[in-house]
This record gives C-alpha cells, sequence and structure tokens, in this order.
C-alpha cells in the first residue's frame, strides 16, 4: 500500500516526476498538494472507511453478506443528500452531510430492525431484503430527482469517482479516522454482541446499545464517503470476506488487516480507473464493480459449498476456548 501511494502521487492527466518536485517546480507543487496528495488520503480513507464499516455490520449481523451496500446504508445516505437538495437552496457540503448522516442512520437501523423480525434468516435471504430494501429508496430517490429536475445535481453522488477530489472539498472524509478508530476501542463489544442476545446478556453487555452504537459509526463512515466521493459499491462486502478467509472471523484481530487491505484494493482499482484509457478517467465505482462483482459471485458459490463446514469448523474452535477459558 505504501508503494502504490508512492506512485499514484505521480501518475494523471497532468506529468508531475518526482525530479519536478525535488527541484521545487511550482507547477507541480501545486499539482501534487492541491490535486494528487487529497485524492490519495481521501482513496485511503474511503478503502479502510468501506472496509471497517463492512465489517462491522457483518459482525453486528452475523451474515457474511451485509454491507453498506446490501444494507441500504448507501442508498440511504444519497436520499439524505437530495433532500439536502430539495429543501435547502444554498446547501453547504457539511449540510449535505448532515442529512446524510441522519437518513443513512435511520435506514440502517431500519434494515437490521427488520431482519431480526425475519423468522428464518437464510445467510442469503437476509443481504436479498437488503438489497430490495436499498432499491426502494433508490427509487424513491429517483422520482424526486426528476420530479423536482434535480438528477444532474444528485448524479455526481449516484457514481462514485475520485476526479473532483481537491484541497477544501473532500475533509469532511477525514470523519473516518476517529470512527475506526472507536470501532477498533469497541472491537471486542461487537464480538460479543455478535454472539448473541443471550450471550451478551451473560456477560454484562448492553446488547441493544452497543447493536446501535456499531450500526451508527458504520453508517456515519458510509455517509461521510458518499457525500466526498459518491457511491462505491462492494467494498465493504468484499474485503472482509477475503480477509476473513486468512484470518478468521475475530473482528479484534482482521480489523487492522481489513483496514489496510481495504485501502490497498481502493488505490489499486483507482489507478487502474485513470491508466485503462488515460488521459480519460474511469469511475471508480465501474472498476469496483467489475472486480467485485465477480469476486461477490464466487464468495457467494464458496460460503454456499462450504458453508456446513465453516460452521463446524468455528464450533469446534468454541468448544476449544470455552474449554481453555479465553472467551471472555
Amino acid at each position: 500500500m505504501i508503494v502504490l501511494s508512492f506512485i499514484s502521487l505521480f501518475v494523471g492527466v497532468l506529468d508531475v516526476s518526482i525530479t519536478d518536485v525535488l527541484t521545487g517546480n511550482t507547477e507541480a507543487l501545486r499539482v501534487l498538494f492541491i490535486s494528487r496528495l487529497p485524492r490519495l488520503l481521501a482513496i485511503l480513507c474511503t478503502g479502510i472507511g468501506m472496509s471497517v464499516a463492512g465489517l462491522i455490520m457483518q459482525q453486528l449481523c452475523m451474515n457474511k453478506f451485509v454491507s453498506p451496500t446490501t444494507g441500504a446504508t448507501i442508498s440511504s445516505a444519497q436520499f439524505g443528500i437530495l433532500i439536502a437538495l430539495l429543501f435547502m437552496k444554498q446547501s453547504t457540503i457539511w449540510s449535505r452531510a448532515i442529512f446524510a448522516f441522519i437518513f443513512a442512520i435511520l435506514g440502517t437501523w431500519i434494515f437490521v430492525y427488520f431482519i431480526q423480525k425475519l423468522q428464518f434468516k437464510d445467510v442469503v435471504m437476509v443481504p436479498l431484503v437488503g438489497i430490495m430494501f436499498g432499491n426502494i429508496i433508490g427509487g424513491v430517490t429517483s422520482y424526486l430527482a426528476l420530479k423536482y429536475e434535480m438528477s444532474q445535481a444528485l448524479s455526481t453522488w449516484l457514481v462514485g469517482h475520485f476526479s473532483m477530489v481537491l484541497r477544501g472539498r473532500y475533509e469532511i472524509v477525514y470523519l473516518t479516522v476517529p470512527l475506526v478508530i472507536l470501532a477498533f476501542l469497541f472491537a471486542n463489544h461487537f464480538n460479543i454482541v455478535g454472539m448473541g442476545k443471550d450471550f451478551s446478556k451473560n456477560l454484562g453487555v448492553s446488547h441493544n446499545l452497543i447493536l446501535f452504537m456499531g450500526l451508527t459509526i458504520s453508517a456515519m463512515i458510509t455517509a461521510s464517503i458518499v457525500v466526498v466521493v459518491g457511491s462505491i459499491s462492494y467494498i465493504g462486502l468484499i474485503v472482509p470476506n477475503i480477509v476473513a478467509m486468512f484470518r478468521g472471523d475475530k473482528i479484534k484481530g482482521t480489523l487492522i488487516d481489513t483496514a489496510l487491505f481495504g485501502g490497498l484494493f481502493v488505490l489499486a482499482c483507482d489507478m487502474i480507473a485513470r491508466i485503462v484509457i488515460a488521459p480519460y478517467e474511469l469511475p471508480i465505482e465501474l472498476i469496483v464493480g467489475i472486480v467485485g462483482s465477480i469476486l461477490f459471485v464466487l464468495l457467494l458459490l464458496y460460503r454456499l459449498k462450504h458453508g456446513t463446514k465453516a460452521i463446524s469448523f468455528g464450533k469446534k474452535k468454541q468448544k476449544i476456548a470455552d474449554a481453555q477459558g479465553k472467551v471472555v
């Protein structure tokens, strides 16, 4: 990730070389600090934030296919942005962010509340419900945008891209940093809540409080990214699942790996988007969507084929942990 981060600073439409930077070329330094460096920071915050948000949602919902994409969080944030554009004549990035936060949190809470009422929580049924719920919100958003002629204004947040990230217009994405730190501090609590309400109660952990706090953290991370970058699907779904295959399902042990791999994944996709049809640039949503769709199908087939084995293996590990007194 460090190597790709350094290379990405010198990839773009305008030629900026290491020599120009070292010799103090004024134009090169302006491009570096006004465009390239803010873009790199936004990319890393996006990858880290969306991956952590997806990991938290999967742990709390006890389902590996739940994420900000399949949990209606992204579509709810977009709906909030539209409401801000409709009802505030001179909306600023902070006003749009506040509406995005509110609607993303409400949408995520409603989704989780609804799936808790489902009698049969099949591993595939839960994300499908989330996708349908997200499509309903997206349909309402599109209808209002067309009715009030806001489609063009809203299009900026419907497709994720980093081409408009400049100094002074992206800083709100920094909110992901304290939120990710907060997620790390409460990682053990998320682990306990993810094992069920009865287990949480036995250990003296408030199940509902931690559940709502975790969902709120995920929603706020997602909303802060959507406001700046737009919609980027699959990151919160794919990255945690790939890391879990190698590092296991314990959130405390995989949080850092998930965050770093998320940053690397988005950075690699962004560089591909800049290089494929240079000097033009593809939206990162397109690259992540193609790669993510393929990986999602492969993960779905893998989970359906090896789900029983994974569950039995997990139970066996839990029994060993119980015997050794390491649960708490």
